[in-house]
């Protein structure tokens, strides 16, 4: 039976291997990208408003635009709903 050493040793070799394109990784996962800075831009919002209107921090916001955070499903899913209905999302934050 491996050992945790063994493991990590041939999980570290598999890696190096997938990074030099020698190998294909078992797995792969997409995950959409979704421009934050181009929605707000749509609505014609600065990041104080954009944020206000739609209940978010506003250095969240601003941590999503400059790429040091990354939006988890949920965020995502949000920024698509006020991308395509934004009257929709603010009337429900007004209702909460």
């Amino acid at each position: 039976m491996p050992t945790f050493g063994q493991d990590l040793v041939a999980s570290a070799t598999e890696a190096v291997a997938i990074a030099r394109g020698e190998k294909e990784p078992a797995k792969t996962i997409a995950v959409e990208v979704v421009d934050v800075a181009a929605i707000r831009k749509k609505l014609g919002l600065s990041q104080e408003a954009f944020a206000r209107k739609f209940g978010l921090s506003p250095a969240t916001l601003r941590d999503w635009e400059q790429g040091r955070r990354s939006l988890d499903r949920t965020a995502r899913a949000l920024l698509k709903v006020i991308d395509h209905a934004p009257d929709t999302v603010e009337r429900a934050q007004k209702v909460a």
